[in-house]
């Protein structure tokens, strides 16, 4: 028999399989039909389905064969799409997009910004260069420096609840995916080495994604140390902060 099942996690979803069909891990074959990770943009979630002849527990309820799998929680019917119109729609998207314009024309490079796209009390610019290599700078510190004004800007506008995200290049998305892969190196080696290793100086949102990342792994830990705004996460096997 085939089932399909949907978690966060890898891990996630195929202990959901186990337990409501009643069988141990070794008693079914899992086949990854869909992975989502989380980000700036999106939940993550993991889509599997399991092959089975075991026999399941009597208390599950199996799907109909046409019947859909529950909607998942963020999968939210959205009226305004969140990637659209690139041009500014209203006087604070005007100033904003201006202020982030002005700010690159007095670093001495030429550039267009407009608007990457629209959430509630979050807010996206694009930047888009021949320069972009330097306005990113070194692990994205130029971009975020251009962030942090961009955000002190929107709240001297009155928007303090509101967040400014800036990109360029799709380096905030490249950032993430190599950060994850990162994280699952890293407490694959620390588990092997039963010890722990500190990383890179980063900024809130990259230390974040490595705690979140790998918050579902049982038998590693992550901790922020230092001071400032780049601080660093330290990975470690469960029972060793060395």
């Amino acid at each position: 028999m085939i089932y399909e099942f949907e978690g966060r996690t890898e891990k996630e979803a195929i202990d959901k399989a186990a337990e409501e069909l009643g069988l141990e891990r070794d008693g079914f074959d899992v086949e990854i039909l869909e992975t989502q990770r989380s980000g700036l943009f999106k939940k993550g979630f993991v889509r599997i389905k399991v092959h089975t002849d075991s026999k399941v527990s009597p208390s599950y309820k199996e799907r109909d064969d046409q019947e859909e799998l529950p909607r998942r929680p963020d999968q939210k019917t959205i009226e305004t799409p969140v990637f659209g119109d690139p041009e500014p729609k209203n006087d604070f998207e005007k100033d904003l997009v201006k202020f982030v314009q002005q700010l690159i024309e007095k670093m001495g490079y030429q550039g267009s910004v407009s608007v990457l796209f629209r959430e509630d009390q979050k807010i996206g610019l694009k930047i888009d260069s021949e320069s972009s290599s330097i306005l990113i700078g070194k692990k994205g510190k130029n971009l975020d420096a251009l962030q942090l004004l961009a955000n002190i800007f929107t709240s001297r506008l009155g928007k303090e609840d509101m967040r400014v995200i800036l990109d360029s290049e799709n380096y905030r998305i490249r950032r993430e995916e190599s950060l994850v892969r990162l994280a699952y190196s890293v407490a694959d080696k620390v588990r092997e080495s039963r010890s722990s290793i500190l990383l890179e100086p980063m900024n809130p949102f990259e230390r974040r994604l490595i705690h979140t990342t790998l918050n579902d792994i049982s038998d590693v830990e992550t901790k922020s140390e230092g001071e400032g705004l780049y601080k660093q996460v330290r990975v470690f096997y469960k029972g060793s902060r060395r």
